[in-house]
């Protein structure tokens, strides 16, 4: 169990998405520590989680997501989830539902094989296969940014990235094919905020819509003039949006 926590209060579970990491999360885990329990997961074969086995289904994500959970004798808990992550907090809420207090699905979607993506799953596993993992770094993470390698955060990015083993690559292509939360979308009753960038080239806005309209009362934030890494390229507005509907009284 790999993890980054700070601050006190009611705990918040930050997931990071494919080629990402606890560390990703810019500022967002120091704005929510003065009101918060924040803790940020490494998921296997990500960051420094890499000694071990990967995960290859999104359900057993959840599962490693509540095992850590009940090791920190956690009852209750709000969860934000980005990309991948934000598959895997959907897992969550329709697994435990009573132990979630709040979810945020940030840039992502309710489809693993994901429609309008920079492009498909099988295009990148291939290019992993034929040409390394770095070539589908480098083009994965550019694409998560309005500038692209010009971003102030695009080498960052790589050098997270860069951390993921090859067969946790592998393992969360492979993740993707086989999940979909669209038939179960409206058993989601936790109180839930979307959050997607405008601009965002991984999840189209088809995807966030069918997350608006689906999952019972679910609040929506589009932020203008980002992509899908909007935590970080419009940092202040997204923490103030996350931390806002934390805050807000159920």
């Amino acid at each position: 169990m790999k993890y980054m926590r700070q601050g006190t209060g009611p705990s918040v579970i930050l997931q990071h998405g494919f080629l990402s990491g606890a560390e990703y999360w810019g500022s967002l885990a120091s704005c929510l520590s003065d009101s918060f329990d924040v803790i940020a997961t490494n998921l296997p074969g990500y960051a420094d989680n890499t000694e071990g086995g990967v995960i290859n289904r999104i359900e057993d994500f959840a599962d490693f997501v509540l095992e850590l959970v009940d090791e920190l004798e956690i009852h209750r808990f709000s969860m934000l989830g980005h990309s991948m992550g934000g598959m895997i907090a959907q897992e969550v809420a329709l697994k435990s539902p009573e132990k979630l207090e709040k979810l945020i699905l940030f840039g992502t979607g309710p489809n693993g094989v994901i429609p309008g993506r920079f492009e498909t799953i099988e295009a990148s596993r291939q290019r992993v296969l034929q040409e390394g993992a770095e070539s589908t770094i480098t083009k994965t993470v550019a694409s998560w940014f309005m500038k692209g390698e010009n971003d102030p955060s695009y080498l960052a990015g790589i050098d997270m990235a860069k951390q993921s083993s090859v067969s946790a690559m592998l393992a969360g292509y492979e993740a993707w094919e086989h999940w979909s939360s669209v038939s179960r979308l409206n058993a989601i009753d936790t109180p839930t905020l979307i959050v997607w960038g405008d601009q965002d080239k991984s999840y189209n806005w088809q995807q966030i819509e069918q997350l608006w309209d689906s999952i019972p009362n679910a609040q929506l934030s589009v932020l203008p003039g980002c992509a899908h890494n909007a935590h970080l390229e419009k940092e202040t507005l997204f923490n103030a949006v996350v931390k806002g509907f934390l805050l807000e009284s159920s």
